[in-house]
């Protein structure tokens, strides 16, 4: 895991999920994840964007880079997942979008972070976009420890 990583992991658990610096205002949820090879469990930073279903769209743009971020070969092996959101955690499944599920997401994504639009801009890969739905029902989400 990179410093950065680490630091904002540390600086969202100290303040209920809310991060500062160039992240403030910054959806940012923590993917509690298992390795697709190494089947080691990591915990990943993403930005989110919360729909009125109470799911969540994260983007795998790694700033645009060639290549997917780790944690989308993760998810794709293991889409079962824990989320971190503000203060609570609870159990979730990940699935990517595709075909017309991805096309009708795309503009909302773009409209609550335009830089989304410029990662795609700057590689070749489609971006991929996951759906992440909590296995409980809101009504019994309970607010655990998140660092545990």
């Amino acid at each position: 895991m990179s410093t950065f990583d680490e630091t904002v992991i540390a600086e969202f658990r100290a303040n209920g999920g809310q991060i500062g610096g160039s992240l403030a205002g910054t959806p940012i949820m923590l993917l509690r994840h298992v390795g697709a090879r190494s089947g080691i469990e990591h915990v990943t930073p993403v930005a989110y964007t919360a729909r009125p279903d109470g799911t969540f769209l994260i983007v795998a743009s790694n700033g645009g880079s060639p290549t997917h971020p780790a944690w989308y070969h993760n998810l794709k092996a293991h889409p079962r997942i824990d989320v971190e959101v503000g203060t609570k955690r609870f159990p979730a499944v990940a699935v990517e979008l595709e075909g017309a599920a991805r096309a009708d997401a795309w503009p909302s994504l773009i409209a609550a972070a335009p830089s989304i639009g410029d990662f795609q801009a700057q590689t070749t890969r489609r971006i991929p976009v996951f759906v992440v739905t909590s296995e409980e029902p809101a009504a019994t989400r309970r607010c655990r420890p998140a660092a545990a």
